[in-house]
């Protein structure tokens, strides 16, 4: 059973915040399969970022996108499925999401990109690595995230947390017209999640795959993380060629969030040597 704190690590959000998950952002919606629509966070300029959320959704790396949009171009697509968004039945393994996100970095022409993906969007951003033919991508970043099989490392998705429903206990009172908060990812993220993540959520084919990424790659992890534990992810950066593996103290799944500086203070370090 997941605990209260273990849900709202991986939860984050507690509602939609608009289609590009956050107030008074700019972006842009395209369509890259015939009613699939794909609305994208555009903000910044410079070097392009593209920042991929997890199972939380697009409010949970809203401080990433703060943080680069000060010097770079940041895109932050919302995940088909989040945020009300549609999913087309169809469209329901990792695959999908990798081969839009490539596309969309050709049908932009852009280059020398950054990805970074958290938890679920860090499997996605590690996919791309993998899959690049067009060498669009510059460098990769993977925080608290799943996708490789490892044995004896079972991904813990979330799953309500325990104490009373909402409309009972403290809040707003039954019958007062107030909407109850939301307590994590919608029904419709979770459903969502769950296809493109598979029953496994996990891919036994990637971790050797993963040898293919020759840019320069970074896992970072929050050293309390319950979901994807700290030894995942030194697996993870062992199986990229010249990854780094940094551990933030203090942290659990989403270590931007719960310890933005040190966060921060280790992938600019690590962009700073790769000489972004």
């Amino acid at each position: 059973m997941t605990t209260p704190t273990e849900f709202a690590e991986f939860a984050g959000s507690t509602g939609s915040t608009g289609s590009t998950g956050s107030t008074g952002s700019t972006g842009f919606t395209v369509e890259p399969y015939p009613g699939l629509p794909l609305t994208v966070r555009d903000v910044g300029a410079g070097r392009p970022v593209l920042v991929l959320h997890g199972g939380a959704g697009p409010a949970s790396v809203s401080g990433v996108v703060d943080h680069f949009a000060a010097t770079s171009r940041v895109l932050a697509p919302t995940h088909p499925g989040w945020e009300d968004t549609p999913r087309p039945d169809w469209f329901a393994g990792v695959d999908d999401l990798v081969e839009t996100y490539l596309d969309l970095l050709d049908d932009r022409d852009l280059r020398d990109v950054l990805v970074l993906g958290s938890s679920f969007g860090g499997w996605i951003a590690a996919e791309m690595a993998v899959r690049d033919r067009g060498r669009r991508i510059g460098g990769l970043v993977v925080m608290g995230a799943f996708g490789p099989r490892l044995e004896g490392h079972e991904v813990r998705f979330p799953t309500a947390p325990p104490g009373p429903p909402p409309g009972e206990g403290p809040g707003p009172a039954r019958g007062s017209g107030a909407p109850a908060p939301r307590r994590g990812p919608s029904p419709a993220a979770l459903q969502a999640l769950a296809a493109y993540a598979g029953p496994t959520k996990s891919d036994p084919k990637l971790l050797h795959r993963l040898g293919r990424v020759t840019v320069p790659a970074l896992a970072v992890w929050g050293e309390n993380d319950t979901v994807v534990p700290p030894d995942y992810g030194r697996a993870y950066a062992a199986a990229i060629p010249g990854a780094r593996f940094e551990l933030i103290p203090g942290a659990g799944h989403l270590p931007t969030r719960e310890a933005p500086e040190a966060t921060f203070a280790a992938i600019d370090a690590f962009l700073a040597a790769a000489g972004r």
